[in-house]
């Protein structure tokens, strides 16, 4: 290639980049409003989702505390005064059972675990209640199903559904294995302080040492 050639390439090149800067310095803020949208539209969408488990998180542990009222008219008040969370309400199922003698309520508390229009989080309430009140009226195994199914990661109400299962362990007169489970979910960062404090009172009742009372021991 001649000199003169190798220098009108050299020029044609200077006036493209010259031209491709020129285009990124008049538009180039619409890439960077393009890039901040998506990392602020899936930050939001990650903050939304967080918040959302949060609040159905809290509503089903204010269910959960309102249910555990001594009678029946106690629980009945609870869960009528329950404060609505972005649309969340306690079913009818729930409130009657709360108000119904043993069998009436566990007829009820079972209707709403098998309804499939029911959200999830009531149906796994309504099964874990069940298998409270029905407790030894309902074979062990029959209840460790149920249970189980409920203590698996991401359901709502795993960490109490655990604790029923140790509860279960001790009525089998499983105690090692009871100290066992109950030490797990004292160490569970998910399960609420008031299971943390049964679980230790439950392990000290069974002769056991609670975890943190070993560290400090060890330390």
């Amino acid at each position: 290639m001649s000199n003169p050639d190798s220098f009108i390439d050299e020029v044609t090149e200077e006036v493209r980049r010259d031209k491709l800067f020129a285009m990124f310095r008049k538009y180039g803020w619409i890439g960077a409003l393009a890039v901040v949208a998506i990392v602020g539209g899936t930050a939001y969408n990650e903050w939304s989702k967080a918040q959302t488990a949060a609040r159905a998180q809290s509503f089903g542990d204010a269910l959960e505390a309102a249910l555990a009222q001594p009678t029946p008219a106690e629980r009945a008040t609870a869960l009528t005064a329950l404060a609505s969370d972005g649309g969340q309400v306690a079913p009818k199922a729930l409130l009657a059972a709360a108000q119904s003698d043993k069998p009436k309520a566990l007829a009820d508390l079972q209707a709403l675990a098998a309804d499939a229009s029911q959200p999830r989080l009531y149906r796994d309430l309504a099964s874990l209640r069940a298998v409270m009140l029905a407790g030894a009226d309902q074979p062990l195994a029959e209840r460790r199903v149920v249970l189980q199914d409920l203590a698996v990661p991401g359901r709502a109400f795993r960490t109490l559904a655990n604790e029923q299962l140790a509860y279960l362990l001790v009525e089998e007169g499983k105690t090692d294995a009871a100290i066992t489970a109950f030490g797990d979910l004292m160490q569970d960062q998910d399960a609420p302080s008031s299971l943390r404090t049964r679980a230790a009172q439950m392990i000290t009742a069974l002769g056991g040492t609670p975890p943190e009372a070993k560290a400090a021991a060890a330390g």
